[in-house]
Order: structure tokens, then C-alpha cells, then sequence
């Protein structure tokens, strides 16, 4: 019988991640055996409901310190999507290593250690749950294994895509991370290789495959456990990489079946807003108000804390109230139409200069801020706070829990979306689009209707961002894909999948001055056109005990870039 000690990491990794949040069932005087576990009453089920509610709620990698950010999954969605240009934050903001390539993005820094600490720890869960499954699971573990080789798939998706220099259709043999699955052993991970991108979506492609058999008949109890359709999305997604079109437009198809896309009120809800589950949404995770994250440090440790500003001055919230909420980049915004019901979720740059010009206008600033927010007053506090003490470019896209503005340990108690329909749409057109052109620009039209009734394709496609490799058709789903999608988690896949250039540096620009890079002054994977600081870096408890060649540490430039013109 295989050992639930070999199930998990690489390396000296592994003494951190066995500390991770998987409950142990431990006999009194002992530690379990792997038999003792797998035939306790329940475990089986434990385990299961342990992939999906390690997403979120804990303290995984610094639980004394109650790190800010450390909060499971969706904090890799800011640490990624600052390193591109669509969020823009202010100097003291904890994510502005990552968007301003500091040094500690390098191999000996927790930076580098915590993307790997959380995602093996996670592999490491659905390892347990498929070891204890076994190869033929019984009827009773089907959907159990369905579920842990649906996640497993979806948490070595974004490893390939985070530490791969070049994305799979770019380069197939680009290097990507180390498989472990519940078959190696220990004494294999110190040569375990990094697999091509071409081995590693064909290892996901077979979880995804098993997922789909075991799943079919499988009725979930909530949006917070994938069922079929989200596998279903997970293809999508991997066959939307590997440019594999027919396939990903007919799983984007599939998984949109009993969903319905969100409204202008769901979208722009002041009460319920992008923090509880909806038709829209396919796959969530949740913030509880019994989580450590939650109850601890004042629940500035959450999601809430870094994205929803509607908090009062006298209650938390880094966002809120300590000067870091997050912006949309000006020239994205001022690309979207006043006619696109989504370009109410950022406030108008324009609100903030009609303020200046009144010499402090606050009266005049509440009623203009009273269309975005039930409380303007706290909107103009949040601005305060800030370095840049302006209110232009405020996302009001996550509101929070119930429009609660007065106690932060209610309000930042949300749901976070993981799927939405919505991307299937977008992906459906892009694979349309890529096989017929015309087909893929009447799916488009469609879904950006439903955003703003006078949309006409055709203004997004010239901008490039620098990138040859990406056709006009693909550029004006990109721009519907930012828009729909801020904050998701999405743009540094985008940026990498389509070859994309960052530019900060242009007229206007809200980026932190000594940040306002274009692509004349960064590093770049040879032949890419996006930065080298979007290939993460192995940490140094990986590369010191394993012969895996690491990936190369980020420099970040050193001189502000001329004006970009669009």
C-alpha cells in the first residue's frame, strides 16, 4: 500500500506544505496510517470537501503573522493581474512588488515561495482524494475523484501558465513545472522534471477527461463544488490555449448550458454585486464569517480587504480605508462607451477633474458619486487616504456582502467568482472566430450588445498592444475579455496567450509615475513581447534540492518610457 506521505510536493517544499489546511486523522498515540484514514467514517468525504474549501478562509502560508495577503486563490488573481496594465495601484499597496518587479520576486523571497507553497499544497489534496479512490473508484467515490481531477487540472492550468516563459501554441516545448500525482513517489522528486507545455495540457487534458466521466451523472450541492459544466469550462479554457478552436468552441458551448448572463442590475448591483452567486456564475469560492481570515486582524486578511472600498472610515479594509484600493487603467477605461453598462463599476475620471476645477467642490462630488455608490461620503474618505487623493478610476465592481457599509466583518464575507458564463461566451466567439471569421464576429456582436445595446465591432481590433501574433478579430475579443472580465484573473493569461505588450506610459496615464513602463525599456522573453517579470520564478527550496533548471530573475527597468501614442 503507497504511503499518504509520498502524495504531494517537491523537495524541501515539502516541509512547508504538510502543514497546509487538509484536516489529519490521527489515532490517539500516533499518526494514521494511509489504511487507518482511508477507511475512517466519513474521511473519504472530508477530504473531498477539503480541495474546494482550502480555496479561501485560512492563513495557508504565514497563519501567526496574518500576512494581508495571504488569503488562498484569489489573491493570486491581483498578484498576477498588477505584473500587466489593466490595475493600476498606489506606492504602499501590497501587491506593488509584483507590479513594479521588485527584487523580491526573486528565489529566496517569500514572494516566489508562496504561489508555489499554495498550489502544491492543493495538488496535494487531490492527490490524497485520487489515492484513496483508487484507479477503478466505486460508485460511492466517483464524484469525489471527478472532482479533485477537475481541480487538480484547473491548479496545474495555472502553474504551466504562470511559469512557462511561452504559452502552449507559442511554444509547445516550453518548459513548465514538475507533474506530481498521487503515483510519485518520494524518492522520485528530486528528479521529477519540469514537463513541456506540450506533456503538461496533455496530463490536464487526461484529468480533465476523467472528470467528465466521473462527473456526468453528479449533482452538486452549490456553486462552490465543480460539477460537469465547470469541467466542461475547464476544457474550454485549456483548448482556448492550446489553440485548439473546434474543441474549445464546443466545450464553451456545452458548459453554457442553465446559465444566463448578468444583467446591467445584477452587473451594477450597489447590494449584491460580484459577491454572491447569481445564474452567471458557473464555479465560486466563499468567504465565511467563521474564517481565520475573516476573524483575525481585523479581516484585513480577505479579499474584501484589498477590493471593496464601500466600507466606513471608522471600520478596516486596505482598499477602504488605508489608502491601496485598486483602479482600472484611464485609457482602458476611456475606451469603453458611455452606452456599456460595465463602465459604471469604475468611477469617471472625469468626476474627479470637474471636483478639481470646483476648488473642492464636496457637496458637488456627493451628488455625482450618489450614481455609483450608497455612500459617497466613504468613496471620498477612500480617496483621501490615498497618494494620489483622487477618486477617478475607483473600482466599484465588488461591493460589499448585503451593501453593507459599517461593518467589515459582514461585508467582506463574499463570494468570489472562479467561472462565469460570460467567458464562455468569449471564448466561444474567439474559437468561432478563429475558424470563421464572420461567425465569431456575429457571436461577439451578440454578447457585447447585452453590454451596451450600440456596440459595432471593429473599434478595439488596431490596438495591438505591439503584438503581431494576435489577428484584429482576436484584439476585439480581448478588449470585450478585459472589460467583462477586471479583476477576475484573466489578464496575465491574456497578455501571455496573445503575445501582448504592457504599456503604462502615456498621456494621461494613472499609473504610478515610477512605473510607467512601455515595452522599450523592459526585459522580454526572447521572441515574446511581454515583460520577463510574467514568468514567475522557482523558489529557491525547489531549485536547491531538485536538478530542475529554474526560470531566469526578473530586472526590472530603470527609466520611465516616453509617452506611448495610441
Amino acid at each position: 500500500m503507497k504511503q499518504i506521505a509520498k502524495i504531494f510536493s517537491i523537495t524541501a517544499a515539502a516541509a512547508v506544505l504538510l502543514s497546509g489546511c487538509i484536516k489529519e486523522i490521527v489515532p490517539q498515540g500516533g499518526k494514521a496510517s494511509f489504511d487507518q484514514a482511508n477507511e475512517a467514517e466519513g474521511s473519504y468525504d472530508n477530504f473531498v470537501a477539503a480541495i474546494t474549501n482550502s480555496l479561501a478562509g485560512s492563513f495557508a502560508y504565514r497563519p501567526a503573522s496574518q500576512w494581508p495577503i495571504d488569503y488562498g486563490y484569489p489573491s493570486f488573481f491581483l498578484s498576477r493581474d498588477v505584473m500587466g496594465q489593466d490595475i493600476t495601484l498606489e506606492e504602499q499597496d501590497w501587491y506593488v512588488t509584483q507590479y513594479g518587479c521588485g527584487t523580491s520576486l526573486g528565489p529566496s523571497y517569500a514572494l516566489a515561495q508562496v504561489p508555489w507553497t499554495y498550489y502544491f499544497m492543493w495538488v496535494k489534496s487531490c492527490n490524497i482524494v485520487l489515492e484513496m479512490a483508487g484507479d477503478e473508484p466505486s460508485a460511492e467515490r466517483r464524484s469525489g475523484a471527478g472532482i479533485a481531477h477537475a481541480m487538480r487540472a484547473m491548479f496545474y492550468m495555472d502553474l504551466a501558465r504562470m511559469y512557462a516563459p511561452k504559452s502552449y501554441a507559442k511554444d509547445p516545448n516550453a518548459q513548465t513545472v514538475p507533474w506530481v500525482s498521487n503515483d510519485t513517489q518520494l524518492s522520485e522528486l528530486p528528479t521529477t522534471p519540469r514537463l513541456t507545455n506540450e506533456q503538461m495540457w496533455g496530463k490536464i487534458l487526461e484529468d480533465l477527461d476523467k472528470a467528465e466521466q466521473y462527473l456526468a451523472d453528479y449533482k452538486r450541492p452549490n456553486v462552490y463544488t465543480p460539477d460537469l459544466s465547470v469541467v466542461y469550462g475547464l476544457k474550454a479554457r485549456a483548448y482556448l490555449t492550446m489553440e485548439k478552436w473546434k474543441e474549445a468552441e464546443d466545450y464553451a458551448r456545452k458548459a453554457q448550458q442553465g446559465y444566463t448572463v448578468m444583467t446591467e442590475d445584477v452587473f451594477n448591483s450597489h447590494t449584491d454585486g460580484f459577491n454572491t452567486p447569481n445564474g452567471a456564475w458557473m464555479f465560486a469560492l466563499t468567504f465565511k464569517d467563521n474564517d481565520d481570515n475573516i476573524l483575525q486582524n481585523d479581516a484585513d486578511g480577505s479579499w474584501g480587504s484589498q477590493m471593496i472600498i464601500e466600507v466606513s472610515p471608522s471600520e478596516c479594509g486596505y482598499a477602504a480605508n488605508y489608502g491601496q484600493p485598486k483602479r482600472i487603467d484611464r485609457h482602458l477605461f476611456e475606451t469603453i462607451p458611455a452606452t456599456d453598462f460595465r463602465k459604471k463599476g469604475f468611477i469617471d475620471f472625469a468626476i474627479a477633474e470637474s471636483f478639481e476645477k470646483a476648488a473642492g467642490d464636496t457637496l458637488g462630488a456627493l451628488r455625482k458619486l450618489e450614481a455609483y455608490t450608497d455612500d459617497p461620503e466613504g468613496i471620498l474618505t477612500t480617496a483621501e487616504a490615498t497618494t494620489s487623493g483622487t477618486v477617478g478610476g475607483l473600482e466599484l465592481k465588488f461591493r460589499p456582502k448585503g451593501g453593507e457599509h459599517a461593518n467589515q466583518y459582514k461585508a467582506f464575507t463574499v463570494a468570489v467568482p472562479l467561472m462565469r458564463v460570460e467567458e464562455m461566451k468569449l471564448i466561444e466567439a474567439e474559437a468561432a472566430g478563429m475558424q470563421d471569421e464572420a461567425r465569431g464576429i456575429a457571436l461577439l456582436t451578440a454578447f457585447a450588445q447585452t453590454r451596451d445595446p450600440q456596440y459595432v465591432y471593429g473599434k478595439h481590433s488596431a490596438e495591438t498592444y505591439g503584438s503581431t501574433y494576435a489577428k484584429p478579430f482576436q484584439n476585439e475579443v480581448w478588449w470585450q475579455r478585459r472589460v467583462e472580465l477586471w479583476g477576475e484573473g484573466f489578464a496575465f493569461y491574456d497578455i501571455k496567450r496573445l503575445d501582448k505588450q504592457v504599456i503604462r506610459s502615456y498621456a494621461g496615464s494613472n499609473h504610478i509615475e515610477l512605473y510607467r513602463w512601455n515595452a522599450d525599456v523592459y526585459n522580454k522573453v526572447e521572441g515574446t513581447n511581454y515583460p520577463d517579470w510574467m514568468t514567475l520564478c522557482f523558489p529557491q527550496t525547489q531549485t536547491n534540492y531538485s536538478n530542475i533548471e529554474p526560470n531566469p530573475i526578473p530586472v526590472a527597468p530603470t527609466a520611465t518610457s516616453p509617452e506611448h501614442k495610441w
